[in-house]
């Protein structure tokens, strides 16, 4: 599926809003009982999953996940063990990638050195055999595009990675391609550039409406750009939904521990809403783990609560109302990082955020004694010890 002009296509604006109406679209890629071994080593075990056209995707998770053998399966770079691919209604499973309809951005840019910036973008345009204005034309649509028609003339070397990967990106996306892959475009630009460019893309992304899956390892990344994150570990998928449901509701312990910072705590089982902590009963989220069974309980330093010393100001539940006495504060810019300690807690030490309003509002310092509140619905339980 081909889409003749980048700018007669804007995609509808997307988020968790949006994809409740996307979800009743069909599949445009659909991927059924994925596997991929090489020799003794399955790299990727039974995958199925189904993008929807218009969709952002991130591959999330630690190196040797399968993120990227899963990237280059729908590629046609490393064929499956079996399984099939169908994109808009195709089936691709064995097709070479010069007949697949994809642009690919690679970690590296791999943009001709020799070439200038026009004829970089300009090589896949040539290769369709076009008219050479209408691959003119095409090509300074692009430039304009990506923001860099003043650099038609130089070359790779002579540009900025940032405007490198801008370069890779005009080029994917020259052939009108139906699905956009981007194998951790970002990975090798500081980080002030890489949270300028993230943005970017996505708009992009929305300006055209193709379809894109993006390779990752960072999960503030998969967060702020995709509609829907397919988080993997251990060549399978461990969940797969919008970056609110991702971080807010984890279906496995992995998938809590890997997205963002976590407390974990090894408990008994005492209730469909309460966990004990050695001798302290703690109100949690329901869950349907048996009685008496071991367990972990999970909460975020961003949802811990701080009071002062007074129960007064209490808004939770009793029960999960802590009093701790802060050990170290760490400045991070935007909050302050605490460690806490607790007799109920058994000398463990709790990882909390505090804003800097709630610092000097409720005059927090290292040594002071405080309580905190932890809200029954943000201590969510998993099977089995940590």
């Amino acid at each position: 599926m081909k889409h003749e002009s980048i700018s007669g296509r804007v995609a509808a604006p997307l988020g968790d809003i949006a994809m409740q109406d996307a979800a009743t679209k069909p599949a445009y890629l659909q991927i059924d009982g994925l596997w991929k071994a090489f020799g003794e080593f399955v790299a990727l075990r039974n995958i199925s999953l189904s993008i929807r056209e218009g969709e952002f995707v991130c591959f999330l998770g630690p190196s040797g996940c399968g993120k990227t053998t899963l990237l280059r399966a729908i590629a046609g770079l490393d064929l499956q063990s079996r399984g099939t691919i169908h994109q808009a209604g195709k089936d691709i499973s064995t097709l070479p990638p010069s007949q697949r309809d994809y642009g690919i951005v690679f970690q590296s840019y791999a943009l001709f050195p020799n070439l200038t910036i026009e004829k970089n973008i300009a090589f896949g345009l040539e290769n369709t055999k076009r008219p050479r204005a209408e691959i003119d034309n095409r090509v300074k649509e692009l430039l304009a595009l990506v923001g860099l028609s003043s650099q038609a003339k130089k070359y790779p070397a002579q540009l900025s990675g940032g405007q490198q990967q801008r370069i890779a990106l005009a080029r994917a996306i020259a052939i009108s391609p139906g699905l956009l892959l981007l194998d951790e475009p970002l990975s090798a630009l500081d980080a002030k550039v890489r949270v300028h460019l993230r943005h970017e893309i996505k708009e992009l992304q929305r300006k055209l409406g193709v379809t894109t899956i993006m390779v990752t390892h960072d999960q503030e990344e998969a967060l702020s750009m995709a509609d829907r994150i397919v988080v993997m570990n251990h060549g399978v998928i461990d969940q797969v939904g919008t970056p609110t449901e991702i971080y807010r509701h984890p279906k496995t312990l992995f998938v809590a521990d890997f997205i963002g910072e976590t407390n974990q705590f090894p408990v008994r089982i005492a209730g469909r809403s309460k966990v004990a902590l050695d001798a302290t009963d703690l109100a949690c989220a329901p869950h349907d783990l048996p009685e008496g069974s071991e367990a972990t309980a999970v909460i975020r330093p961003v949802d811990i609560i701080p009071h002062g010393n007074s129960t007064s100001e209490s808004i939770g539940t009793p029960e999960n109302l802590i009093d701790v006495k802060v050990e170290k504060m760490e400045f991070l810019g935007a909050f302050w990082r605490c460690r806490l300690s607790s007799a109920r807690f058994g000398g463990r030490i709790l990882i909390a955020d505090f804003s800097i309003n709630a610092v000097r509002r409720l005059g927090i310092e290292i040594g002071g004694a405080m309580q905190v509140e932890l809200p029954s619905e943000r201590v969510l339980v998993f099977p089995g010890n940590s």
